[in-house]
């Protein structure tokens, strides 16, 4: 029985001892081998590796894809007019000189984050310094990205990496500028609501005056026309009555006697003194025979 458990124990031994010789560097990964503390390999290429046991040699894995360092803090940077932005920016880079990497960050990229952040937002700071408000907002924005990708390729040589990209995520005032700019906004579309409704109104009352005009030039030419007609009827009326009175005087005369009686008696409440033997009276002393000429005295 010892000489069985001794083959076992002898067997586990040789396959920890084995599995302690291989290493997997995965596609996504960069294997780096050390020997006594010294950097002895960089396996880039993924696949199956051996090395010596612990503790003659170790492997450290890093990731070899595109890292994103995203602005850890938003602090004002100062335009061309002295204007305060805050900017959010990121950053795309990835590992491409392992050995490099790990002597000036080690093995943990949180290391090399905390490094690259202030050489990012110094470059950031270097090129907004140099520009206006409306460039860093739209006019340079890809300009200025450019220009600190340009900047960072030289400086992060010695990190042992690669600056892939740089992005502006977000432009805006500081806090108490912004509330300023907001109520400079407000007041000039107040400013142009009261403008509009200026012209509104007076685009209104020039309307109702041409309505007006139009509806006393329609008013006037319709009285205008009313009293043509009118006149034109009065002149029938008058050439009727004169025809009318031409052939009978006598009952021209009555019938004038008739319509000043109407017009003197229009009201009960009238009130006339005249002598009765006046030449008003004559129609009605008159009989109508008399008035109009068929014969007859008084009545």
């Amino acid at each position: 029985m010892n000489r069985i458990g001794l083959v076992v124990a002898t067997v586990l031994a040789a396959l920890m001892l084995a599995s302690s010789t291989v290493f997997v560097v995965k596609q996504t990964q960069v294997g780096v081998v050390y020997a006594l503390g010294e950097i002895r390999e960089v396996v880039t290429e993924p696949g199956l590796r051996f090395k010596l046991p612990p503790p003659l040699q170790n492997v450290v894995f890093l990731d070899k894809r595109i890292q994103t360092l995203d602005s850890p803090e938003t602090r004002p940077i100062f335009t061309a007019e002295k204007k305060s932005l805050v900017i959010d920016w990121l950053v795309k880079w990835r590992i491409t000189e392992p050995r490099q990497f790990i002597r000036n960050n080690g093995t943990d990229i949180r290391n090399l984050e905390s490094r690259l952040s202030p050489v990012v937002q110094a470059a950031f700071n270097e090129e907004v310094t140099r520009r206006t408000v409306r460039g860093v907002l739209s006019d340079e924005r890809d300009k200025v990205m450019q220009d600190v990708r340009n900047r960072l390729v030289a400086e992060v040589k010695a990190f042992g990496v690669e600056i892939v990209d740089v992005r502006i995520k977000r432009v805006d005032f500081v806090a108490d500028i912004t509330d300023s700019v907001y109520r400079r906004m407000q007041s000039e579309r107040q400013r142009v609501a009261n403008e509009l409704r200026s012209q509104g109104s007076a685009e209104g009352e020039k309307i109702k005056a041409d309505a007006d005009k139009q509806r006393e030039v329609i008013l006037a030419e319709a009285y205008r026309d009313a009293q043509k007609v009118k006149g034109e009827g009065d002149a029938r009326a008058s050439a009727l009555y004169a025809d009318a009175f031409g052939r009978d005087p006598q009952f021209a005369q009555f019938y004038r006697s008739l319509d000043a009686y109407r017009a003197s008696f229009r009201n009960r409440s009238d009130v006339m003194v005249v002598d009765p033997t006046s030449e008003f009276f004559k129609a009605m002393r008159s009989g109508g025979a008399a008035a109009t000429g068929t014969g007859g005295g008084n009545r």
